[in-house]
């Protein structure tokens, strides 16, 4: 459970990805947040712009890790795998 926010989601069978990304301010956080949602197969995003830990449960049939990170580089933001 995250101390800044008190997130403690549990995630169901899909992929999970678990990464720190660099480069996040809050507004943009939320925006890469909403982005992410909006591609298919993606169904939970959580990120702390406070330390940059993303977490993403997504289905890899519909949605490929290179397209979530796409979104991240369009951002100039640095994910670190």
């Amino acid at each position: 459970m995250c101390k800044e926010c008190g997130c403690g989601h549990e995630g169901g069978s899909n992929t999970r990805l678990q990464f720190t990304v660099h480069g996040y301010t809050e507004e943009i956080a939320q925006e890469v947040e909403k982005e992410l949602l909006g591609l298919p197969g993606v169904l939970y995003v959580h990120i702390h712009a406070h330390d940059g830990e993303t977490t993403v449960d997504y289905n890899p049939e519909k949605t490929k890790l290179g397209e979530i990170l796409k979104v991240l580089n369009a951002r100039g933001l640095d994910a670190v795998l």
